[in-house]
């Protein structure tokens, strides 16, 4: 870090702070005195969707949130359950540091979100995510329930 006043790299950390989405330096130059903020944010890796065909596109919340509240119509589920977990299995495939997951991961793990919230929204889900043609294959899941 070159201080902008007199360019000299010797420089040392006054203060720290943490906000949530980045850490607030405040610096001064050990050869002029200058002093100066920071902000160090944390880089952020896109997590990418493989789809069924083999095509890539990143992973977006508000698709799956949708996704979600489709298989919500009518049923006690708020928008913010919904976004809650998109969110959460965003973040479950960031910390285990997943660049690249399959669709039929993220299905799974929406349907097992699901099942636990509200069974209805289970089944619609699983119904689009199965791509069931007959009314057997709802028979199927509903007996598994």
């Amino acid at each position: 870090m070159n201080c902008k006043r007199c360019g000299s790299d010797l420089s040392k950390v006054l203060d720290s702070r943490h906000t949530p989405d980045s850490i607030r330096r405040r610096r001064q130059c050990e050869v002029c005195g200058a002093r100066w903020t920071t902000y160090e944010v944390m880089e952020d890796t896109p997590v990418l969707v493989v789809k069924k065909n083999g095509a890539r596109e990143p992973y977006d919340i508000a698709k799956l949130s949708d996704r979600i509240m489709r298989a919500c119509a009518k049923r006690p589920v708020s928008l913010e359950q919904a976004e809650e977990i998109a969110t959460d299995i965003c973040a479950e495939f960031k910390n285990l540091m997943l660049r690249e997951v399959p669709s039929e991961l993220i299905g799974e793990k929406t349907l097992k979100r699901l099942k636990q919230l509200d069974i209805v929204a289970y089944i619609r889900f699983a119904s689009v995510y199965g791509e069931f043609e007959n009314a057997d294959e709802f028979v199927k899941v509903i007996s598994e329930i």
